[in-house]
């Protein structure tokens, strides 16, 4: 019975065997199969061509507009305002010269009259011992003449009376007669000696006679107040009949020849103006005074707000004398020359005070400077910027920059890149060191980056 089953399961594998067989046969008279070489697809990429060309270094700022100018008009004499000119008000434009107030003059008018009757006076007195002067030296000569007369007198009648001729009576009385003679001269003489002493005196007081009309006469004329310059009306803190006080101020008003924008930069935008071979922080006094004539400075005024665009050629002044503490910028002060020029109204409006502007400072073009855009450069290997460059054939080069000032959108690029570099301005990502790329020329974008780096285009 057991043997019985085991012949039945032993019969299962001649069929197995023969199966087997017939497949073997037939795998080993077909051809093996053809193993495909591997491929590798090009990445899809844009470039630019890298060229040497002029790159205007600029800076924006931005600032409040501030007259050149600011005129206080100040009380210098008290009185009542007698006089207002017709247009005198706020926001107003006069000419200089213009008489806007006058304070009563009354008094001051008096005062000159007062000033001139003393030293009329004084030299009336003065006048006064010239001729006394001159009549107390004629005296004086007379009297002189007399002395010597009675001196002669005397003599002679001291020889008669030793001769017995005259009495000691006459001779006493001839003595007599000289020392009244003699008095006399003492005193003319006297006089005339008290005389420089009282010219002096009123000399004195005669200065100080032309000094009190000198001071009369400039009050009088400072009731009178003027313009000292075209300018526009700022503020009017007075009317007529109302009174004026020493040191009170009456009228503010702002210059209209040269209105001043203190636009506030960044030192690294600023530091994009310096030339090669400078430093900023190095820069005295002197240097700052001459960065126009040193850096070959330019400036405009650019006003932008709601449907206004307008623009003024404005020259480099100077450099704030602070650091702005929360900003940290550098104010650098700009100057536009006859702000009211051009005026279209609805279109370009005047540069007036307290408008918020946009500074723009330029240096001349470097020429042969190379710029890739800002989202060319990646970072490299090695930690700093790298560029992505098509090689020849087509192949991914990831290479090491050096870069410079950026602006707008672009970099300067100081090493790394020459002319005719095919600059790679896509994103790649994975980025691997020579793959194969499909590169697409991007003029547009060429163009665009040469005329930013030019400066023909408005700074971001």
């Amino acid at each position: 019975m057991i043997t019985r089953t085991i012949f039945k399961r032993l019969l299962i594998l001649p069929p197995i065997l023969a199966g087997a067989m017939l497949i073997a046969w037939q795998i080993s008279g077909r051809p093996a199969p053809e193993q495909s070489q591997p491929s590798e697809t090009a990445r899809p990429i844009r470039f630019i061509v890298a060229a040497a060309g002029d790159y205007v270094p600029r800076a924006l700022g931005y600032g409040y507009v501030k007259p050149g100018k600011v005129w206080e008009a100040v009380a210098e004499v008290a009185g009542k305002i007698v006089y207002r000119h017709p247009d005198l008000e706020r926001g107003r434009r006069l000419n200089a010269g213009t008489v806007i107030l006058r304070i009563d003059p009354t008094d001051y008018e008096l005062a000159v009259t007062r000033a001139k009757a003393g030293l009329e006076g004084v030299a009336a007195r003065l006048n006064e011992i010239a001729v006394r002067d001159a009549n107390t030296t004629a005296l004086l000569g007379i009297q002189r003449r007399a002395l010597a007369l009675a001196e002669a007198d005397l003599d002679r009648k001291k020889k008669l009376m030793a001769k017995g001729n005259a009495s000691q009576a006459s001779v006493d009385l001839s003595e007599s007669t000289l020392l009244a003679r003699r008095q006399g001269v003492q005193d003319l003489q006297n006089l005339l000696a008290l005389n420089p002493a009282e010219r002096r005196v009123l000399e004195a007081d005669r200065a100080l006679k032309e000094v009190e009309l000198a001071q009369a006469k400039l009050d009088l004329a400072r009731t009178a107040i003027h313009l000292p310059f075209d300018a526009r009306i700022a503020e009017v803190t007075t009317e007529e009949t109302q009174f004026a006080a020493v040191n009170q101020t009456l009228v503010l008003a702002d210059s209209v020849d040269v209105a001043e924008i203190s636009a506030q930069m960044a030192f690294d935008h600023v530091r994009s103006l310096v030339p090669p071979g400078q430093e900023l922080g190095a820069l005295n006094a002197p240097g700052l005074s001459g960065l126009p004539r040193h850096w070959g400075l330019s400036a405009s005024v650019r006003l932008r707000t709601g449907g206004l665009s307008a623009a003024w050629e404005a020259r480099f002044e100077r450099v704030s004398d602070a650091v702005e503490t929360q900003t940290r910028t550098i104010g650098f002060i700009v100057a536009v020359d006859d702000p009211y020029r051009k005026i279209i109204p609805g279109i370009r409006p005047p540069l007036i005070k307290n408008m918020f502007v946009e500074v723009e400072l330029r240096t001349p073009a470097r020429p042969g400077t190379i710029v890739a855009p800002r989202a060319a450069l990646h970072d490299g290997p090695q930690g700093g910027p790298a560029v992505y460059l098509a090689t020849a054939d087509n192949r991914l080069e990831i290479r090491p920059v050096a870069t410079g000032a950026a602006q707008s959108d672009f970099i300067v690029v100081r090493e790394g890149l020459a002319p005719g570099d095919r600059l790679i301005v896509s994103d790649l990502a994975p980025a691997i060191q020579g793959m194969l790329l499909a590169p697409r020329r991007d003029d547009t974008l060429a163009t665009r980056l040469r005329d930013q780096a030019a400066g023909k285009t408005s700074l971001r």
